[in-house]
């Protein structure tokens, strides 16, 4: 059984709906994880690694990383099913300070995909569908541009309407939110098999070679990333590998809205279910990289600023509609997703008295965190006016935030081994004590590679400047927090 005090008490408090049942779980994980990056940076990632085989090779160690701190978060969730139970665990083993810093920077790593998936949407409509004869309207009144992205009408107002969908299902609650996530998660499994398929009948495994070598170099990519960075496969393993824990970032999903577990759940399948979903969007990544990598030769493939899209409107112009649609709507998936566990990251601390305590009030009807819901739905709304190069050098920051707190959790996993050893456990990490170590050892090691400047995907000086000025916003409003809250007890 898992820790029904815990839980009871913060169901006392926050009244949270017990609705999600283990497939809820799986698709909420899942459909964060994927998103739509699969779609719109399939070419960079063959670019940075100098092919298709390296990229897949370091989605397949960023997944086999990442798999014992997925065991982690099954071990401690389970046993202490609790919404932002982040917080609880670093709270109960390291004290109110680390638990704080641990997660607020959860909250920037999983808050800034909700406005960045609103820009998603909008740039896909302006760049792709803007394209389509018929369709050249949607940029008919541009608005500005910022940082030399150009902001369209039409395409905002589109995005805003998608994000005020994700809003309203969130507002009304979990269970209204999670089938939402099930829909898109057959929507992007669907767009996988069409992308296999096309491969299948069309491409050939010699395109993912470079006469004959699985590595080479590229100069004139027209995606985000131009030309290759490395000069070996190992170095292109490495560079990839540094940017797959914010595409593996969504997992964490999963445990942040554990307090919403419908009754009788059974909590030794729920810790497996995290580690499998991390395991299945690796394997997603990997089908998606080969399968785009052999549809054409992939130095011809990354050609195109979308060459996941610009490859099948030659092939089939039918396919690339279909793809098209199930590549406008992925966003919404890692929006529902975020939106949903970032909440309740809010909802903990505020319950924590780590944020302002209007922020551990719920809606007595729908079950909903009010004032987190209302702070992430004013940033998701403003993403589509900030263009598509607006949150861009954040990506890096994001992944180190995400893993950061990772870490810390899985500290907080391994102290718990000795603090609460009677604490009962209905999932226990494989391995014991070592496979925590693993975790912890995994995380270190990818924090470790982002931060040091080993390659030119480490964090630079403006990654350095968000983490720095993040920092210090949270402690500035920690500690007016605590003076508010030493001012009401006097």
């Amino acid at each position: 059984m898992a820790d029904t005090t815990v839980e009871a008490t913060a169901s006392e408090q926050g009244g949270m709906k017990k609705t999600l049942s283990l497939w809820n779980f799986f698709t909420i994980g899942f459909g964060a994880i994927i998103g739509t990056g699969w779609v719109l940076q399939v070419g960079d990632w063959m670019v940075v690694g100098g092919g298709p085989v390296p990229a897949m090779i370091a989605f397949l160690i960023g997944a086999i990383f990442l798999v014992p701190i997925g065991a982690v978060f099954g071990e401690l969730t389970a046993a202490i099913p609790i919404s932002g139970g982040i917080v609880e665990y670093v709270d109960r083993t390291f004290g109110r300070v680390p638990s704080y810093i641990t997660g607020w920077f959860l909250a920037l790593g999983n808050g800034i995909l909700c406005p960045w998936e609103a820009i998603a949407i909008s740039t896909l409509l302006s760049d792709m569908f803007g394209t389509i004869p018929g369709l050249e309207w949607l940029r008919a009144f541009e608005l500005y541009e910022i940082l030399g992205a150009k902001v369209y009408l039409f395409p905002t107002l589109i995005s805003l309407a998608f994000a005020a969908y994700v809003i309203f299902l969130n507002f009304r609650g979990a269970s209204s939110a999670a089938k939402l996530q099930a829909f898109l998660t057959k929507a992007l499994l669907c767009g996988m098999l069409l992308a296999m398929g096309i491969s299948i009948f069309t491409g050939s495994p010699d395109h993912a070679l470079y006469e004959g070598q699985v590595f080479s170099q590229v100069s004139n990519a027209g995606g985000g990333v131009a030309a290759t960075g490395a000069d070996n496969i190992f170095g292109g393993i490495l560079s990839v590998l540094l940017l797959t824990p914010f595409f593996y970032a969504g997992f964490d999903t999963i445990p942040q809205q554990a307090e919403e577990a419908a009754e009788g759940l059974n909590w030794n399948k729920f810790g497996k279910i995290i580690s499998l979903a991390l395991l299945a969007s690796g394997g997603f990544y990997m089908v998606c990289i080969y399968s785009f990598g052999t549809i054409l030769d992939w130095h011809t493939f990354v050609e195109s600023p979308v060459p996941a899209l610009a490859c099948l409107k030659d092939i089939n112009f039918i396919f690339y509609i279909i793809m098209l649609c199930i590549a406008t709507l992925g966003p919404m998936g890692p929006m529902n997703s975020f939106y949903g566990a970032t909440s309740r990251i809010m909802l903990a601390m505020g319950r924590k008295g780590q944020l302002p305590e209007k922020f551990a009030e719920v809606d007595p009807k729908s079950g909903a965190p009010k004032l987190a819901c209302i702070v992430l739905a004013v940033i998701t709304l403003v993403g589509p006016f900030m263009g598509k190069n607006m949150l861009i050098p954040l990506t890096k920051v994001s992944a180190l935030a995400f893993i950061f707190s990772c870490t810390m959790v899985a500290f907080a996993c391994l102290k718990m081994r000795f603090t609460e050893p009677d604490l009962p456990r209905p999932y226990k990490v494989p391995g014991g004590k070592f496979g925590i170590c693993l975790a912890i050892a995994a995380g270190l090691i990818i924090i470790a590679l982002i931060v040091l400047p080993i390659t030119a995907e480490s964090l630079d000086f403006t990654g350095w400047a968000i983490v720095l000025g993040w920092l210090a916003v949270g402690l500035a409003l920690m500690f007016f927090t605590n003076a508010r809250a030493k001012k009401a007890k006097a």
